[in-house]
């Protein structure tokens, strides 16, 4: 009965704003269009498309706006003006009553708010879609903050989840661009997104390595998490006192160098990407913050680490690879890593998808390169991509939602920003570490130990692939002769000794280093190649 009333309403509201309009009646079942039918009564729109979809969702509730807020994230899947509406969703809910608040925080914790802390603000510092947050004093003195689940929204997202996948199943269906957009796909990604940010201790397991990995750094601030009082429901973390970034007269007020503060944003994004390989994916203003202490130096402080990104290690490889290719303008290339790294079937004809990528690529940098949004550039080169079968991957969409969000951010505050000038040096220096020997020994090292476990098993299994070899041999001996086939074999075992050879040195020079360089202590790496060679030699 509660899903039939809240399917009504909204029926009523995509009526009221004419949300009909949006989808190809035509092709709709006889049952729907009379469903549909009564919108007629509410008049032609007044209002563009965006924002009548806007407005239904902010109507809808918190969920929906929710939703509205990651569609604004999908501009690979999303009209672009539809994508800037709904940009526009504020996630600015009611609070709910902190006597409820507080009974949550009791209960997650097993204690009265008294006991756990020195003091207790009953008013809410913030309140969104999904959970509210409130300051507090711990009995140490220190200034914290504590967040905490909506009461019951486990049930409202269910439902409200429940009846999204029935509308996107119908979009699919029946509407022109259904198949396009991947609505059933974009539900999906939702539902993953909202039921991870229901869980605080995932969140602050986030913002603990976020912290761990810019600790020390001058860049980048992530507050503290209070373990002893956190878990799935409450979150308690340390306050932090900055201004928010979007407070450009505060900042200016302060003296900040915002010429620094734009490039050590970009700066903080690649390095999460790229050295990290660990991002934060919902870099909105809302959630950054500047320490302005040193105003020639300014650094940033980030909250809210319920959504971050990765990639994996060919996708961060051939990103990279990409952007590089992109600044030198050489779309061949681009054309061929989409290829090599699995984004677009093999089959696609390298001459035509260049042909497309400098189509696309080409007239962006005829433009002031202060002008060119390398955030838009990806959207248009994916949805190129797209007519060649390229399947657009979610970690891929996450990083250039936050890449836009970045630079979005950094044109604001200091509109000359030059991003390729400031990237470029930044790409180059990531791959010509990647194949440094101190990393390619740092990544032998890291294995050595799975290397040792699995050195019983090598020997067996190369004597089987000896026999494996042998009994072809003489399975072929009518078509070629024996001795022919002798002399191969022979041939073969020739190198015995000097693979065995090569080993067994290259074995006892990492097992058995001249000096401490770290760059050679690798002496698990070491037994195992004396290890092989001795055993290549005893075959022979």
């Amino acid at each position: 009965m509660i899903r039939i009333r809240r399917l009504f309403k909204i029926i009523r509201i995509v009526y009221r704003y004419r949300l009909d309009s949006l989808i190809d009646k035509d092709k709709l079942p006889l049952i729907a269009r009379l469903l549909l039918s009564p919108a007629v009564l509410y008049g032609k729109p007044s209002d563009n498309r965006g924002e009548r979809l806007r407005k239904a969702l902010e109507s809808l509730g918190p969920i929906f706006v929710k939703f509205g807020q990651l569609l604004s994230t999908r501009p690979d899947l999303v009209p672009a003006d539809i994508c800037a509406e709904l940009a526009q969703l504020q996630d600015n809910v009611p609070p709910f009553k902190s006597a409820k608040f507080r009974q949550i925080v009791e209960q997650a914790l097993d204690s009265s708010v008294d006991e756990l802390f020195l003091s207790f603000e009953t008013e809410p510092l913030a309140s969104a879609s999904v959970a509210q947050v409130h300051a507090a004093v711990l009995k140490d003195g220190s200034d914290v903050v504590v967040k905490a689940v909506r009461p019951n929204i486990e049930k409202v997202i269910g439902k409200d989840i429940a009846l999204l996948y029935t509308l996107a199943r119908l979009l699919a269906k029946y509407s022109q661009d259904g198949r396009r957009l991947r609505p059933v796909e974009v539900i999906a990604d939702y539902e993953q997104v909202i039921y991870d940010e229901l869980n605080l201790q995932a969140e602050g397991a986030n913002a603990s390595l976020l912290r761990h990995n810019f600790e020390g750094s001058q860049l980048l601030y992530v507050p503290k998490i209070d373990w002893a009082y956190s878990n799935e429901k409450v979150l308690v973390m340390e306050r932090i006192y900055g201004t928010p970034v979007t407070n450009i007269d505060d900042l200016k007020a302060a003296g900040v160098n915002f010429k620094t503060l734009a490039e050590r944003g970009v700066e903080i994004f690649f390095t999460q990407v790229f050295e990290h390989n660990f991002f934060h994916a919902d870099m909105h203003p809302g959630n950054i913050f500047v320490n302005a202490s040193n105003p020639e130096k300014p650094s940033y402080i980030a909250i809210d680490c319920a959504i971050m990104g990765s990639l994996s290690k060919d996708d961060q490889y051939y990103m990279a690879r990409n952007l590089i290719a992109i600044f030198k303008r050489d779309y061949r290339q681009v054309a061929e890593l989409h290829i090599r790294s699995g984004w677009v079937p093999e089959s696609t004809p390298v001459n035509e998808f260049t042909s497309a990528i400098r189509a696309v690529c080409e007239p962006i940098f005829q433009r002031p390169l202060n002008e060119i949004s390398l955030g838009h550039m990806l959207i248009s080169l994916f949805t190129t991509a797209r007519r060649f079968d390229m399947e657009v991957q979610p970690s891929l969409v996450l990083l250039q939602k936050t890449l836009l969000n970045i630079e979005g951010l950094g044109r604001q505050l200091y509109p000359q920003l030059d991003l390729w000038t400031t990237a470029q040096p930044f790409l180059d220096k990531w791959l010509k570490d990647r194949y440094s020997p101190k990393s390619l020994f740092k990544q032998f090292k890291r294995y050595a130990p799975d290397w040792m476990e699995q050195l019983p098993e090598i020997p067996p299994l190369i004597y089987q692939a000896l026999q494996s070899m042998q009994s072809n041999e003489k399975s072929v001996k009518a078509v070629v002769p024996a001795a022919q086939a002798k002399s191969k074999l022979s041939f073969t075992r020739k190198w015995f000794p000097w693979v065995g050879g090569a080993a067994i040195g290259s074995g006892l020079c990492l097992a058995f280093p001249q000096s401490a360089n770290t760059l050679s202590q690798l002496p698990e790496t070491g037994i195992i190649l004396v290890a092989i060679g001795l055993f290549i030699l005893l075959l022979r």
